[in-house]
């Protein structure tokens, strides 16, 4: 119960008291003949009135503020992350995007809101420096095919382009060069443009693939990552590592073997990010010229570990990541501390206080 309607209670059960009160000192007062009597009779007798519109009003105040209280909260409960099926900031670096099963859900200054556009359930989100690539279903009621196929939006979902395969592939892993725009998928079966499942890369917007051969790896990757302009280079994760191609996904090199690579994210300066799992959850940035490796400090988890991440294309002291279990978290320094948004998807808003 909010404290307004916790003062109009008490305001309610003062005048109620008031009004008792008074009428039973007019009751007093019923079979007197005295005249200073009659005179205090209709003086009670105002003062009745007074008591009985003020009780009628703030019991009034007490419906209308109850009822702010329950349907305002209804109408603006927190946004839950129902999924998170991926991580990344927006162009000008101002806002973490989630797209969260029924849209995009967008985290800025402290506060989540839902962007405008429809509410299509993205899978293989992929933010870039114009916009985003993605695949998916569209949202109910819409008059695009399903699955999605490749799409694109240049404004967070308000509008948005068809570039091929609607209607016949959802590319659940997926990654494209920030800059370069290379698109890498993971195709799971055969469809119209490419002829067997496998590893697929297109420099045209996905007017032609190429299939990759894929040397050096024999497990079924859980995430990629492209560099941001050199469209050649792709790192996979694995269930034992990280796996390193120069030459469009034909061959790979193992350049990390930490357990589990549950997350890949390539930064504007083409460093590597690697979330992951081995005895607990980790995060580690890597220069893979040399493949040396910065281990990150990240808060704790219980079976838990990285799912999505990303660092502010504008801000290089911002990372955000997301996990298996929808906890997000954002920082502002590097790593050297964080902030919990959402914990099992629901999200956690800063309280705003007037200056």
């Amino acid at each position: 119960m909010g404290l307004a309607l916790i003062g109009m209670a008490l305001i309610t059960v003062l005048f109620f008291a008031w009004f008792v009160a008074i009428k039973r000192q007019i009751l007093a007062l019923k079979n007197v003949k005295r005249a200073e009597d009659r005179e205090r009779r209709v003086l009670l007798s105002k003062s009745l009135r007074m008591a009985k519109w003020g009780l009628v009003a703030s019991i009034i105040g007490v419906v209308v503020t109850g009822s702010l209280s329950i349907f305002g909260t209804q109408g603006n409960k927190g946004i839950n992350l129902e999924h998170v099926h991926g991580l990344g900031f927006s162009t000008d670096g101002k806002r973490i995007l989630i797209p969260a099963h029924d849209g995009l859900k967008a985290y800025e200054e402290g506060r989540w809101e839902a962007p405008e556009g429809a509410k299509h359930d993205y899978m293989g989100f992929s933010p870039v420096n114009d916009g985003f690539y993605s695949s998916g279903h569209p949202a109910p009621g819409s008059d695009l095919k399903d699955p999605l196929g490749m799409v694109k939006s240049p404004d967070e979902g308000k509008s948005m382009k068809i570039l091929g395969l609607e209607g016949e592939t959802d590319f659940h892993n997926m990654a494209v060069g920030y800059q370069s725009h290379v698109i890498y998928v993971i195709n799971p079966q055969p469809n119209s443009k490419m002829s067997a499942a496998g590893l697929y890369y297109s420099k045209d917007e996905g007017g032609t693939w190429t299939k990759s051969e894929m040397k050096g790896v024999n497990v079924e990757p859980s995430s990629m990552a492209v560099h941001p302009s050199d469209v050649s280079v792709l790192a996979i994760g694995t269930p034992n590592g990280v796996y390193l191609s120069k030459d469009y996904g034909n061959s790979f090199e193992q350049i990390a073997s930490d357990g589990q690579a549950t997350a890949l994210f390539f930064n504007k300066q083409g460093e590597l990010f690697i979330g992951g799992y081995q005895n607990q959850a980790y995060l580690k940035k890597m220069d893979i010229s040399n493949k040396k490796g910065e281990q990150l400090t990240i808060p704790t988890f219980s079976d838990d570990a990285i799912v999505y991440l990303s660092q502010n294309p504008i801000d290089d002291n911002q990372i955000a990541f997301a996990t298996f279990n929808k906890d997000v978290y954002i920082s502002k320094d590097k790593g050297l501390s964080w902030r919990k948004i959402a914990d099992k998807g629901d999200t956690i808003s800063e309280e705003k206080t007037e200056q």
